[in-house]
């Protein structure tokens, strides 16, 4: 005689029952771990340290202010924030350098020209002219007067470069080598910049950054925008 399997209804479904009793019922989860649970915590943390380390090398860094070399733009106490994820370097551009041969410490300045631009300085009236344009610098405290060692010969006989044209008058034109940039602070008659010879043309793998954030004092807090010669 056949002998069939009666279901139980619950919540509108059936269970079965076999001829040996009952399904079995599901498995019961693992017993909680606490040591595996603090493993995995100290795993997040650790990928989270190294994330923030690659962060804060590759991509961006604090850096003080130290001197004048920068007033009106930025002052002595400035907390600014730098990348080198901003783009290619260009005129206008504020950025931090260090080489050994300058400072130890970074130091912070514009750049006037790039590499292959060629740069003339007058003395006279105090204007910068890049490829031939005069450029406007609304963010610069006074004219250019300090020639400080660029109308010495050494001064180009040190980087194995000639300018353009005779140094002996109040005005120079140089071309700025290729994969380096002329700097210059805005404060510009008080700026160890590219117009001293220990400094003269920065080559582009000394900069450690481009600055585009200020964080302090916070009444100035944003965003620093380059002002190249397109802008002026």
């Amino acid at each position: 005689m056949a002998r069939w399997n009666k279901g139980k209804h619950i919540e509108g479904q059936t269970t079965p029952v076999t001829a040996e009793g009952p399904a079995a019922p599901a498995s019961e989860e693992p017993a909680y771990d606490p040591l595996k649970d603090a493993y995995e915590w100290i795993h997040c943390i650790i990928a989270a340290v190294i994330l923030c380390v690659l962060l804060f090398v590759l991509a961006a860094r604090v850096i003080d202010v130290v001197g004048p070399s920068m007033l009106p733009s930025l002052e002595e106490g400035d907390k600014i924030i730098i990348t080198r994820l901003a783009g290619d370097y260009e005129q206008g551009d504020i950025v931090v350098l260090q080489a050994k041969r300058f400072k130890r410490e970074p130091i912070v300045k514009r750049i006037v020209a790039t590499g292959g631009q060629k740069l003339t300085i007058d003395f006279a009236d105090g204007t910068l002219s890049v490829d031939g344009k005069v450029m406007d610098e609304p963010y610069i405290l006074e004219r250019t007067i300090d020639r400080y060692d660029l109308m010495d010969p050494l001064y180009y006989d040190t980087y194995g470069i000639k300018p353009d044209e005779d140094i002996s008058g109040d005005a120079v034109t140089v071309t700025v080598p290729e994969g380096c940039l002329f700097v210059m602070g805005d404060n510009r008659n008080n700026s160890s910049d590219s117009r001293v010879n220990t400094i003269a043309f920065i080559d582009e793998r000394d900069v450690m950054g481009k600055v585009v954030f200020r964080i302090y004092p916070f009444e100035k807090i944003g965003a620093i925008y380059g002002v190249g010669q397109s802008d002026g």
